[in-house]
């Protein structure tokens, strides 16, 4: 059998064009045969795929963070304000005249113990929300949730403090705010980033 012959089982392999030449192009195939999603052009960055989160803190974000220090602040106020009645309390019992009945005394001192109580508690939300207003800038989701119990549990705290100068109705105002704030989707892309 010659090379030529058409029905011979040597004969010339079949031409085909190389690859790219004459055949329409395919789009490249994504997951289970779905054609993959074209690439996007995104301003001064060319094209390529978007980034994936916010460069900048969203206004949004940024006034939680406000607020966050907002009832810090009101929290520092109220520990001096219970830390004036603490260092006065010994000349506050005495004008009273409760001095010399040892039942009156007790409490006295009970109330003492109780106005030492609420001095720590706010000593201890404003610390922590300082804490917090700090991370906000470089921080993870875990800041985002921690904002949000903070400000949970700082409107009960508003709600013990309703006395001092209405501090504790500011205090709660700006703690529902937070919660709604922190709770938004662009605080949740902020919080959830990538940090290079």
């Amino acid at each position: 059998m010659s090379f030529g012959e058409p029905n011979s089982p040597y004969g010339p392999p079949p031409q085909q064009p190389a690859p790219g030449y004459g055949y329409p192009q395919q789009p490249p195939q994504g997951y289970g045969g779905y054609p993959a999603a074209p690439p996007v052009q995104h301003p001064g960055m060319g094209y390529g795929y978007p980034p994936a989160g916010p460069a900048q803190m969203p206004g949004i974000t940024r006034a939680a963070q406000i607020m966050l220090g907002v009832i810090a602040l009101c929290h520092i106020v109220i520990a001096a304000v219970y830390g004036d009645a603490l260092a006065n309390w010994d000349q506050t019992m005495l004008e009273a005249g409760i001095t010399g009945d040892a039942e009156a005394e007790r409490y006295a001192d009970l109330g003492k113990g109780v106005v030492v109580f609420f001095l720590s508690l706010a000593a201890v939300f404003a610390i922590l929300g300082l804490v917090l207003l700090l991370q906000y800038a470089k921080g993870g989701n875990g800041v985002r949730v921690c904002s949000i119990v903070y400000a949970s549990f700082a409107i009960v705290s508003g709600i013990f403090a309703l006395g001092i100068y209405l501090l504790g109705l500011l205090i709660m105002i700006l703690a529902i705010l937070v919660i709604i704030f922190a709770a938004k989707r662009s605080s949740a892309e902020w919080f959830r980033r990538p940090r290079y």
